[in-house]
């Protein structure tokens, strides 16, 4: 089945006293290209996730987001008594033995010695190094990975009936055109018998069939276009098969597009017909359609 190479992806976990949030996103490529942004201190981590996602996406341009906040932001920090202590014994000795200086100064609020140097502190726990929180991590991501998946795959499948109803117009076309192809002698013979009668008659002049059937062999095998319609029924057939495979496929469809273009192309320059072209024209504009759909198929 086709998967997109567009889509979004996001989590958000809690494990280990913290919040893990992971954003994910992907546009087309056509290769793999990945854009990590992590955390400050858990650069460390980028050839995991990057790994991580590999063994999830095969093409597109994919952007990924790392942010890691403390569960309760309160319990990240304490109060370090022996600092505050120190510092307001400071402030008071100070203000007790110049009172000319401090005499008209307030000596303030607890908020605002909290600020003071050494006073507050990171508590245990309160950071974590990127290895411990690796496992976390990883589970995080693979649920934005999950959600990316999901949509993608979504988006695919909406793809391949459009492809599936292209295809079928194909089909359709290329059936008329093998249909079609052995008037396109007949047409010849008829109109080359009838100038070559005509001319002879006014020249009174013998009429020699084998000259004529020598000039239509000639014709014939200047136009015969059944190589190219069996190669194209080769190519739709393959393009069906590729669709419904689990591998990704993005690459291989869009060759077969070129190939059926190709031989289209082979067909309208050899139909010497009105009716042969006009088929030519209408293969070519679903085929265009297809490619266009393709460059979005990982």
């Amino acid at each position: 089945m086709l998967t997109s190479m567009t889509g979004f992806g996001s989590a958000t976990t809690r494990d280990q006293g913290f919040l893990f949030s992971s954003e994910i996103k992907a546009v087309n490529n056509r290769f793999l290209k990945a854009t990590i942004r992590l955390p400050d201190g858990f650069a460390s981590l980028e050839t995991k996730i990057e790994e991580l996602i590999r063994s999830r996406i095969a093409r597109g341009s994919v952007y990924y987001t790392l942010t890691i906040t403390r569960d309760a932001p309160g319990a990240a920090y304490k109060i370090d008594q022996s600092a505050l202590r120190f510092h307001l014994e400071s402030l008071r000795g100070f203000q007790r033995d110049n009172p000319e200086l401090t005499a008209n100064v307030p000596f303030g609020s607890l908020v605002e010695f909290a600020r003071l140097p050494g006073v507050m502190q990171q508590s245990e726990g309160a950071l974590a190094t990127a290895d411990a929180l690796w496992s976390s991590i990883s589970a995080n991501a693979t649920l934005a990975l999950d959600a990316l998946q999901k949509m993608r795959e979504t988006e695919g499948a909406t793809t391949q009936n459009y492809l599936a109803d292209i295809i079928a117009k194909l089909r359709v076309c290329n059936d008329q055109v093998k249909a079609f192809a052995p008037t396109v002698v007949e047409n010849y013979r008829a109109r080359l018998t009838e100038r070559v009668a005509k001319v002879l008659a006014e020249n009174n002049a013998p009429f020699d069939s084998v000259d004529l059937i020598r000039e239509i062999a000639i014709y014939t095998d200047r136009v015969d276009i059944s190589e190219e319609i069996a190669r194209f029924y080769s190519h739709l057939d393959q393009f069906v098969a590729t669709m419904d495979s689990e591998a990704a496929c993005g690459k291989k469809l869009d060759f077969l597009t070129q190939e059926m273009f190709r031989e289209t192309n082979t067909i309208g320059s050899k139909a010497n017909s009105p009716e042969l072209l006009k088929l030519v024209v209408e293969m070519k504009s679903e085929i265009e359609r297809a490619r266009e759909m393709v460059q979005n198929v990982e």
